[in-house]
């Protein structure tokens, strides 16, 4: 069963459950294993989710990289003073 239909199931459970007769104390238990079970359901699909959004079409995660390349700076520096020197 798919994560999406199990949370449609609990969530239909907890829809009849009130209209069912079911005593009192049996209802509590039905609602906080249910209430759990959707919250641990709905977190998975919710990262799972997350996790979707950020994979790549080659399997990458994509999002902004900031790198900072002091490296390119340095050598312009470099070349600049060589070039004063020489003149």
């Amino acid at each position: 069963m798919s994560k999406e239909s199990f949370v449609f199931v609990l969530g239909g459970i907890v829809f009849v459950t009130p209209f069912l007769g079911v005593p009192s104390d049996y209802k509590e238990w039905i609602f906080i294993v249910s209430g759990v079970l959707l919250m641990i359901a709905g977190y998975r699909l919710r990262r799972m989710a997350f996790l979707k959004s950020l994979e790549h079409e080659s399997g990458e995660r994509r999002g902004e990289v900031f790198v900072e390349n002091n490296h390119f700076e340095l050598e312009k520096k470099e070349v600049v003073q060589h070039e004063e020197i020489h003149v």
